[in-house]
C-alpha cells in the first residue's frame, strides 16, 4: 500500500504498553461511561415513530439489521484503528461510509466526547495527537479504536466494543419511548449476542487485510432508512435524543 500524509503525528512509540486487566473493556462497553452514548437512540427514536419498532420482536429486528450494516463498519473501523492504522486515513473511510451529513455530525460528536473522557482515564501520547489531528471530532468508530489501543487491548476487543454497542445503545432507548420492559431489552441482547460475535470477528478479518489493500478493504454495508431516517429525526423540533 502506498504511504500516505496526514496531519496525525502520536510521536515516538511510547514503549511497550503493559497488558491491561481484561475489566478495562468492560469499563468501556459500560452504558455508564461517560462519552456521551446515553443520549442517542441509534436511530431507533425515529423508528418508533414511524411505528417499525413496536415491542420486543420488532426491536430484535431493528438491532439485527443495524448490527449487519452500520455495527458492522464501525466495528471494522474501530478494529483497524485499534492495530494502528493511519486514523486520518480511517476517518475518510468513515466519512465515505456515511452519507448523511447528520450521521457524520454525530459521530464527530461522540468521538469527541468518548476522546475526553478516555484521555483522563487513560492517558496517552496517541491519545493527545488525535485530539490535535481532530479539534472538532474524529468518527467515534476511530476514537474508540484508539482508546482501546491505549488502554492495553487489542482489535478484537475494538471490533466486539462497536459491534456491542451498535445493538446495546438502540435497546436501551427502546426502554424508555416504548415503556418497554427491561427484561425484553435484554433478552435482545441476549439473542443478538451470537451475531455480534460473528460480526467482530469478520470486522477483525477485514481490518487486518487494511496493511496490503488500503481502507477499500473495509466493508461498507450499506443502511438507507438509518441514512433517511437520521435525516428526518435531525429536523424535529422536540426529540428525546439527539440522534
Amino acid at each position: 500500500m502506498a504511504a500516505t500524509t496526514s496531519a496525525y503525528d502520536p510521536g515516538p512509540p511510547p514503549g511497550p504498553v503493559p497488558a491491561a486487566p481484561r475489566a478495562a473493556l468492560l469499563v468501556l462497553a459500560d452504558g455508564r461511561f461517560p462519552a456521551g452514548g446515553h443520549a442517542h437512540s441509534g436511530g431507533v427514536e425515529e423508528a418508533v415513530a414511524a411505528r417499525r419498532v413496536v415491542d420486543g420482536a420488532t426491536l430484535e429486528a431493528f438491532c439485527r439489521g443495524r448490527l449487519h450494516t452500520a455495527g458492522l463498519v464501525a466495528a471494522a473501523l474501530a478494529a483497524a484503528a485499534a492495530l494502528g492504522t493511519d486514523p486520518v486515513a480511517l476517518d475518510r473511510a468513515a466519512d465515505a461510509r456515511t452519507p448523511s451529513p447528520a450521521l457524520r455530525a454525530t459521530a464527530r460528536r461522540l468521538g469527541r466526547q468518548l476522546l475526553r473522557t478516555a484521555r483522563a482515564t487513560w492517558p496517552h501520547p496517541e491519545l493527545d495527537a488525535l485530539a490535535t489531528a481532530f479539534p472538532r471530532g474524529a468518527h467515534q468508530p476511530v476514537v474508540l479504536g484508539a482508546v482501546v489501543r491505549a488502554a492495553g487491548l487489542d482489535g478484537a476487543d475494538a471490533a466486539h466494543c462497536a459491534a456491542y454497542e451498535s445493538v446495546s445503545g438502540p435497546a436501551s432507548a427502546a426502554v424508555r419511548l416504548l415503556g418497554l420492559d427491561p427484561c425484553d431489552a435484554t433478552r435482545v441482547l441476549a439473542a443478538v449476542a451470537p451475531a455480534v460475535d460473528r460480526t467482530g470477528a469478520e470486522a477483525v478479518r477485514a481490518a487486518l487485510r487494511v496493511p496490503e489493500s488500503g481502507t477499500g478493504a473495509l466493508p461498507a454495508a450499506s443502511a438507507p432508512l438509518l441514512e433517511i431516517g437520521a435525516e428526518a429525526h435531525a429536523g424535529w423540533p422536540v426529540r428525546l435524543f439527539a440522534s
